[in-house]
């Protein structure tokens, strides 16, 4: 039996504002909708993923905005995810070396924490 991780929540002050940022860093837009008065639901997807985050208002996640920081995403170059990043004005950490991978983090507009790594290639270590 497969399990699949597809939606994670991520709480936000502003649906907008994280809507804009989101998307300029490339998610994608799935939805936007407000199925009734006081709840609207946002799905993004970030680009080559098949999990997608969700955010809006009504939506009850437990979390405040900011508190999420245990996301994690694999990327396959972190100096190129550092240097786009950089280069749409996000402060995102310079990358961070370590035996089991390169790191980079950046915050969202909330104070979300985001990890991107970059997986050694274990195939071209002697």
């Amino acid at each position: 039996m497969d399990w699949k991780i597809e939606l994670i929540f991520v709480p936000v002050s502003d649906v907008d504002r994280a809507k804009e940022f989101y998307t300029r860093i490339g998610f994608n837009p799935d939805h936007d909708h407000v199925p009734y008065e006081g709840l609207r639901f946002v799905q993004m997807t970030p680009p080559g993923s098949a999990c997608s985050i969700a955010f809006g208002t009504g939506m009850g996640t437990g979390l405040e905005p900011g508190q999420q920081n245990t996301i994690q995403v694999v990327v396959p170059d972190a100096d190129e995810a550092l240097a786009h990043l950089r280069g749409l004005g996000v402060a995102a950490e310079g990358v961070d070396e370590q035996d089991w991978g390169r790191f980079v983090r950046f915050d969202d507009p909330d104070g979300n924490t985001w990890t991107l790594q970059q997986i050694p290639d274990y195939g071209a270590q002697s």
